[in-house]
């Protein structure tokens, strides 16, 4: 079971954190599986063993893609705080004896939200998912190596762009200009995320318990 070995990666040593990273193409199903191993280890280990930190909290705010000419690429790599998010998971991975906040993303308003989340000091485990926590490009290879484990979720096409088409028309999007959406970027950046299953240490289905 995988909530078997994600409950393996908690350390004995006091003052490590394990990281456990999931990538995969967009919707996947990584933040769903991402929370249900956190639940996992809770419910196991006790509250607040495990932790989730998502890498979307890492877009950049649309203001800064409009800025930029990046809005029509929005999920791309260049369209991601990786320096900070880097930061974040070496905080994450040395810091013990005090509570660490995260920034989130909400879908809602399609923005990234500061400090929308805590990690406590009794956390032992984060679980961290995105699109491209194996990609070689700047700033990337850097998160691969800060992470412990790094776990490829692997979904059927068909059953992403469905749920990719949903996504966006409850974002907002028009069914015509979804589609052109998932068309012209989602796949681009699913077919670069592919690129990288070799560097992930195992390959999982979101579907596995």
């Amino acid at each position: 079971m995988l909530v078997d070995d994600a409950v393996a990666l908690v350390p004995s040593i006091p003052g490590r954190r394990a990281l456990l990273g999931l990538a995969g193409a967009p919707a996947a199903g990584k933040s769903t599986l991402a929370r249900r191993l956190v639940t996992g280890v809770n419910d196991r280990l006790g509250a607040d063993t495990a932790a989730y930190v998502p890498m979307d909290g890492f877009h950049l705010a649309n203001a800064q893609l409009d800025r930029l000419h990046l809005r029509d690429r929005k999920g791309a790599p260049e369209t991601f705080d990786v320096d900070g998010y880097v930061v974040l998971l070496r905080r994450l991975r040395a810091e013990r004896s005090n509570p660490v906040y995260a920034p989130d993303f909400d879908r809602r308003i399609d923005e990234p939200v500061a400090a929308g989340l805590v990690i406590p000091a009794s956390a032992a485990l984060v679980v961290t998912e995105g699109n491209y926590l194996a990609d070689d490009g700047p700033g990337w290879a850097e998160v691969r190596d800060l992470l412990d484990e790094l776990w490829y979720v692997e979904t059927p096409r068909r059953l992403r762009e469905r749920r990719l088409l949903r996504r966006h028309v409850r974002g907002g999007r028009s069914e015509r200009e979804a589609r052109e959406f998932i068309a012209s970027s989602e796949r681009v950046n699913a077919r670069r995320v592919e690129l990288t299953r070799a560097h992930c240490t195992r390959v999982v289905s979101p579907r596995d318990p």
